[in-house]
């Protein structure tokens, strides 16, 4: 018997489906080593060294495949087929090499997980590619290099800032700019005329204005209003007739078949999936045998699987809407060995209605299926017409445009999603006649304004991180998820706004790494590894070349004062941060005092704000994004009224408006303070109000069944009553110092007959069957969504995962996450010995109670990865923050 080893239990399970006994299938889930988070994992003074670390989760997997190869004679790695699958087989040949000695090793790779692909790739074995390791090591240096050494940079030069990566760095610079651009934009005012005419047959019809006086309009030589109505005059005064009539026939051939951009692009377009969501589902899709594999840059399609598709639009539409020959799309990557086939269904006759999976696999399946297929019919034949209509001096002219399809051809399947729709052709028009007269129904000006470029979303920053070369189709995902876990970009309504530190961290590397955050000088590293990957370049003469300048702009900052780092940023981000007030005044002289300047300042505990130069005699201060709450502002020390013989208050701080009872003494360092709600105006708060805030939590009485104290307040997540230790939200602000004892019982009951509280245990949504380790593994419903428990461990389950949906094979690699994240929190190395015995003498102990006692044994290793992951904390993030994401 052979042992197979592909990434994940998925995966594993399909393959073994196809091979049989005679194989034993197994996973690695995922990467088995990494480079540890700690200094010296490169060394660059040797030759870049790279010193690995086998994490402790994957020390069960290889013991695993130790445990099998005992029995069998060989080993055949089969993970994916690109440059990140084959850094995978690689580290599992180092890190076996001592049980493999004498055994047969190969590596197989297939495009699809299917029983033809499979056999026929396990007659094709071979050794692993060097080169394609090699570009792994490069990419996977570089990205510790400057996650590593830049990361630090940022913590004590700039307060806040979290990390930056050789890819995300850029890919937010692009984000920041874009909102720089639409920030700086100023709308410029132009008008249209159109007229509803009515052809001699009485159909109605729409033209648009193009020549007046004589002359062909441009976009802005209707300036005003008062133009438009002369325009408007000018065409009501004279009799129109038809000029010209022309219609061109005109063929849109089909879009080529998906690759790794073009889908996550379609499916962001289509069915709002961001990147990531996109290729976890694509994940389940191409493990489960359903497509191809999903990471690839080519768009060439399998002979055979041309001649399947257009057997199939035979079959299903007709011969006419099968080409005379095949269609044949162009290879697009720039690196045969890491090109693949498009990513296309295994086989085309599975149409979307019998496909049997969670509902966004069945999207993205029904999104692949459909571009598949049209990609082989034949072309839509339309006719476009344009109508000119004219005065018979000639001085006013308009213009019908229209469009009709006469053949749909692949329109009939699918037609691609646009980011901006501004198509304005697709109008039918009625029968017109050269000659024949247009009768005028109504002529309307229409006032318009320029419009700045709109922010980004997922699909049209992926779409212009492939223009500008940066990144690769594998990497868009995690580039993106990084970016907004850092808290340096979020998603408003798909579109993507830059956080204030994401522009700070921006303005920082802009000036003191400017050539590390250029789009030409990423683009072509990422060409550099490209050739290293196919074998025409050494990677460790492209890491010395880059360490050698990157070290020197490192030593270049090293005598940076904050000081000094906070007034150039001022001054970069001086546009955003201190925008024209509608005075006229200086925007930087502070709106309290009006004395001091104001400037950037760091926090303590991290973070930025703008504060008056005038402090201490001045305490202003705001959030750098909110200019328009200076009238707020202006408020800052108003005096309510007094209360026990001390002034109340209204201060405005970095975190907004609140009320304050007496001054700082040596008595009492922290007077009474409360937050004003969102929901109230500042300057419509009085005292009466004030004391209110002040007076929190506010008793009810006393509960009717048990005699206990009923309060309501406000809290993190908004109003409350609270009885006991049951919470219940109120609709509003107001009804916290308005509700009654009758009604506060009310809700509170209405709280404990919805479901259990933390009092109780809540019943699960699904079994999901057994742990491997024993124990039951469920989905459970969460104050914060939905749950996987297995023992003590619960994972989070991701946003776009539906929990009705959820298999034990997804569930197992989000609690081997969650545990390995968890078993960090046990700091002390003198613990882990105990457990580590324990666990040998009491093997028969239930999962339960051995799980958490392994994990302890494996803390004092995980530590600096447990860093890794807050790097706030002191840890560089020198993960690869543009590789693959490997889905368990």
């Amino acid at each position: 018997m052979a042992v197979v080893v592909v990434e994940s239990p998925a995966k594993a399970k399909t393959i073994n489906k196809y091979l049989g006994s005679n194989y034993t299938v197994l996973a690695s889930f995922g990467h088995v080593r990494d480079l540890p988070a700690k200094d010296g994992s490169v060394d660059t003074d040797h030759d870049f060294d790279m010193k690995w670390e086998v994490s402790p989760d994957s020390k069960k997997h290889l013991k695993a495949i130790s445990d099998a190869l005992a029995s069998d004679d060989e080993l055949i790695l089969a993970t994916d087929p690109d440059r990140e699958g084959e850094a995978i087989s690689w580290h599992l040949e180092q890190a076996l090499a001592s049980k493999i000695k004498s055994k047969k090793v190969s590596r197989v790779t297939f495009n699809a997980i299917t029983k033809s692909a499979i056999t026929e790739a396990m007659k094709h074995p071979r050794q692993v590619d060097e080169a394609l390791v090699d570009a792994y090591l490069a990419r996977r240096a570089l990205d510790y290099l400057v996650g590593f050494n830049l990361s630090p940079v940022l913590w004590r030069k700039l307060p806040g800032a979290r990390s930056a990566g050789r890819v995300q760095s850029v890919c937010l610079r692009l984000v920041v700019e874009r909102e720089m651009e639409i920030e700086a934009f100023h709308a410029r005012e132009y008008w249209t005329v159109s007229a509803v005419l009515v052809s001699p047959r009485g159909q109605d019809y729409t033209a648009r204005l193009t020549v007046l006086g004589g002359r062909k309009l441009d976009k802005f030589d209707i300036a005003t209003a008062t133009d438009a109505e002369m325009a408007v005059q000018a065409v009501t005064s004279r009799d129109l007739t038809v000029k010209s009539v022309e219609a061109k026939p005109a063929t849109r051939n089909p879009y080529p078949p998906f690759m790794t951009s073009t889908l996550q692009q379609e499916a962001s377009r289509k069915y709002g999936m961001g990147a990531k969501a996109t290729m976890q589902a694509a994940q389940r899709l191409y493990e489960a045998g359903y497509i191809t594999y999903m990471r690839t840059d080519g768009i060439d399609m399998a002979p055979e699987a041309i001649a399947a598709a257009r057997s199939e639009i035979a079959s299903r539409f007709g011969d006419r809407y099968v080409p005379a020959s095949p269609r044949i799309y162009k290879n697009k990557a720039k690196n045969a060995q890491e090109a693949h086939e498009c990513i296309r269904p295994t086989d085309m006759s599975l149409s979307p209605d019998r496909l049997k999976v969670s509902d966004d696999q069945a999207r993205l399946y029904e999104l692949i299926w459909k571009r598949t297929i049209a990609s082989q019919m034949a072309g839509a034949v339309m006719e476009r017409t344009t109508v000119d209509i004219a005065s018979k001096d000639m001085q006013v002219e308009l213009r019908a445009t229209g469009q009709v399809v006469t053949f749909d051809g692949f329109l009939k399947v699918y037609d691609q999603g646009r980011d901006d729709d501004d198509d304005d052709d697709g109008a039918r028009l009625p029968q017109l006649m050269q000659g024949e007269p247009a009768q005028k129904k109504t002529i309307e000006p229409e006032q318009h304004f320029t419009q700045p470029p709109p922010r980004y979303t997922e699909a049209t920053l992926v779409k212009r991180m492939e223009e500008l070369g940066i990144g690769r189709p594998s990497t868009y995902a995690s580039i993106l998820t990084t970016i907004v876990d850092r808290g340096y970009v979020r998603k408003d309504k798909n579109r993507l706004i830059p956080e204030d530190t994401g522009r700070l961290v921006t303005a920082f590397l802009s000036n003191y790494f400017r050539r590390y955050v250029e789009y030409d000088f990423t683009a072509d590293l990422e060409e550099q590894l490209d050739d290293i990957s196919a074998g025409s370049r050494d990677y460790k003469d492209v890491l010395a070349r880059f360490w050698r300048a990157f070290s020197e702009a490192l030593g270049e900052t090293s005598e940076l004062r904050i000081s000094d780092v906070l007034d150039k940023i001022d001054e970069v981000l001086a546009p955003h941060l201190y925008p024209p007030r509608a005075d006229g005044s200086d925007p930087r002289i502070c709106p309290v005092c009006h004395q001091g300047r104001l400037h950037l300042k760091t926090a303590r505990s991290g973070g930025a704000f703008i504060g008056c130069g005038n402090y201490p005699e001045c305490r202003y201060t705001r959030p750098i994004s909110s200019p328009e709450g200076e009238e707020a502002s202006a408020l800052d020390g108003k005096v309510l009224g007094q209360d026990e013989g001390l002034d109340v208050t209204l201060r405005v701080g970095r975190f907004g408006p609140y009320v304050q009872k007496g001054e700082p003494t040596e008595d009492m360092p922290k007077p009474p303070r409360a937050s004003i709600p969102k929901a109230w105006p500042p300057e419509t708060v009085d005292l009466e109000k004030a004391l209110a805030l002040l007076n929190l939590p506010r008793q009810i009485g006393m509960h009717p069944e048990d005699g206990t104290p009923v309060e309501a307040s406000i809290g993190r997540f908004g109003p409350y009553v609270k009885h006991n230790s049951t919470y219940a939200n109120l609709a509003s602000v107001d009804e916290v110092f308005e509700i009654g004892m009758n009604r506060a019982v009310e809700v509170l009951a209405q709280k404990l007959a919805r479901g259990p509280g933390r009092g109780a245990a809540a019943k699960p949504l699904k079994e999901l069957g057994e742990h491997p380790d024993g124990g039951p593994v469920q989905v459970m419903p969460g104050r914060y969504g939905p749950y996987v428990k297995w023992g003590k461990i619960n994972a989070t389950l991701p946003k776009e995962m539906d929990p009705e949906a959820v298999t034990l094979e997804e569930a197992l690699p989000l609690i081997a996450a969650k545990a390995g994240k968890k078993s960090t929190r046990k700091p002390a190395a003198k613990k882990a010995a105990a457990p580590k015995t324990a666990t040998k003498k009491a093997p028969a102990k239930k999962a339960a109670t051995k799980k958490p006692a392994a994990k302890k044994a494996t803390a004092p290793k995980t530590t600096a990865k447990k860093a890794a992951s807050k790097p706030a904390k002191g840890t560089p993030d020198n993960g690869p923050d543009n590789g693959d994401v490997i889905e368990g």
